[in-house]
C-alpha cells in the first residue's frame, strides 16, 4: 500500500476533533487538524500500512509503522465520520512510549511559534 494516501485529509469536518496520546489537549478544526497529520506524516521516515478499511456504520481504521530519526514507531488511527461521509473525529496511537515522547517532543519543535506546538511535549519531560 505505499501509494496508499488517507482519504479523510481532504474530507475533514469543519469542526473535526484530533486526539492523540502524544498530544496535551485537543486539536480542533479542519485547518489545525490538516497542519498536524500533514507535519506528522512528514517527520515519518516511511509509512508501511498493515491495514486500511472501514469498520462499523462510521468508522475507518489505518494500522502502520513509522519511523522518525530512527526510532521506530507503530500507529493505528481511528476516524469517526459524520451523517455526511465526513472525518468527524481522529484518534492516532502510537507506541512504544519512548519513541511517542520522542515524536511529540520533535512536532513541538515543527511548530515552534505557534500555537499548535502546546499541544506538544518540551524539553526532556
Amino acid at each position: 500500500m505505499q501509494s496508499y494516501y488517507p482519504w479523510w485529509l481532504d474530507d475533514l469536518a469543519d469542526d473535526v476533533t484530533l486526539e492523540a496520546p502524544a498530544m496535551q489537549g485537543t486539536a480542533r478544526g479542519a485547518d489545525a487538524v490538516r497542519a498536524i497529520v500533514v507535519k506528522a506524516k512528514a517527520l515519518y521516515e516511511f509509512q508501511d500500512f498493515h491495514f486500511t478499511g472501514d469498520y462499523g456504520d462510521n468508522g475507518f481504521l489505518e494500522e502502520y509503522d513509522a519511523a522518525v530519526d530512527g526510532l521506530p514507531l507503530r500507529v493505528v488511527v481511528t476516524v469517526a465520520r459524520n451523517a455526511a461521509g465526513q472525518a468527524q473525529s481522529l484518534t492516532v496511537n502510537h507506541r512504544p512510549r519512548n519513541s511517542l515522547l520522542h515524536f511529540s517532543r520533535r512536532m513541538r519543535q515543527e511548530f515552534a511559534g505557534t500555537p499548535l506546538a502546546e499541544h506538544f511535549l518540551s524539553g526532556k519531560s
